[in-house]
């Protein structure tokens, strides 16, 4: 049994994972609403929630009731707020000490990597590697508020990052978006509800600086379009616009992913396609990936809607799944915005 710890920004997560069974119970205390009325994330605040929720946190889960199966603590050690990663590690590792179990380390973003095979391995834990196996090589897209990246997992089972944003992530291009249209945090969700009444072709936005084949993503041209369209109109105006813009600047980061993903499947070959991360669960996002994989007939897997934003289950099954990813040595909080 697998113990994980993720605490990378402002999600305090714990699960428990079984190879034999799958994920025996998962527990994340969101803060949200506390940070809502900041319009983000504030670093500090969130690092003094993580000390003060994991303990109760674990004490409200099944982890005290069954510690005996734990066999190895797992801990998100990077990318992520520099605080809120210490405070996740100090845990994990009082944790290994006073149970006298190994200790490794996980890159949040491998989490994400591999979070959309937790569903196969839960409908048959027995035939995961089987069924793993025939998905490679698989290409995969992570979209979330901090990063937006490109990997691919060859027949080897080794992962490597082909495109990423050379600014603003998709999720962050999104909630600023929203914040600049005066819409709550987390402005991404917003957009989405408002989007689904909007035309997407009634605004002309930049769908990247970078051309379609080079492999990159870029996002702040973007959101500074927006904010010289929204200085071009009074308060009604907007609001009578706002769905129309919503629409379009949603669309604008939509076919950028989409164009992206499309150009890789052009010149190399892949089994599978994955889509993962926070912004997965926009509908439109999800529906155009899947409309990808169909065209060329391969299977589409994305991350179940509690294993997309920031959760423990995901840091334990990458540490199963991808045993080489994690570090067993000086764990420490690693800052690259990197696939590890």
């Amino acid at each position: 049994m697998i113990l994980a710890i993720e605490s990378s920004c402002d999600e305090s997560a714990l699960a428990l994972f079984d190879p034999a069974k799958g994920v025996a119970g998962e527990w994340v205390h969101s803060q949200i609403s506390l940070h809502k009325e900041y319009g983000g994330v504030v670093p500090d605040l969130a690092s003094r929630e993580h000390l003060k929720n994991f303990f109760p946190l674990l004490e409200a889960s099944d982890v005290l009731a069954r510690q005996s199966e734990i066999t190895r603590i797992v801990v998100t050690q990077g990318p992520g707020l520099a605080g809120c990663l210490a405070l996740g590690i100090a845990f994990a590792k009082s944790l290994a000490l006073a149970w006298d179990l190994p200790l490794c380390g996980v890159n949040h973003l491998r989490g994400h990597a591999y979070s959309p095979f937790i569903a196969l391995h839960q409908a048959d834990p027995d035939s995961f590697a089987h069924a793993f196996d025939i998905l490679l090589p698989h290409l995969g897209l992570v979209v979330s508020g901090g990063n937006t990246i490109l990997f691919e997992i060859n027949s080897a089972k080794q992962l490597t990052v082909l495109a990423e944003t050379v600014d603003d992530a998709a999720g962050e291009a999104l909630d600023k978006g929203a914040k600049l249209l005066g819409l709550p945090y987390p402005g991404g969700p917003h957009v989405e509800k408002i989007a689904a009444t909007g035309n997407a072709k009634a605004y002309d936005f930049p769908k990247s600086i970078a051309p379609r084949n080079e492999r990159r993503f870029s996002f702040s041209g973007l959101k500074t379009s927006l904010r010289y369209r929204i200085e071009k109109m009074d308060d009604a105006e907007l609001e009578a616009a706002m769905p129309d813009i919503c629409a379009s600047y949603q669309s604008a980061v939509i076919d950028q992913l989409f164009g992206k993903t499309k150009h890789i499947l052009e010149v190399d070959s892949y089994k599978s396609l994955g889509l993962s991360g926070g912004v997965s669960n926009n509908k439109a996002l999800r529906a155009a990936i899947q409309r990808l994989a169909k065209r060329y007939r391969m299977p589409c897997l994305i991350a179940d809607p509690q294993h997309t934003g920031d959760n423990a289950a995901m840091i334990a099954f990458a540490a199963y799944a991808d045993p080489a990813g994690t570090r067993s040595d000086a764990i420490s909080i690693e800052p690259a915005l990197r696939l590890g």
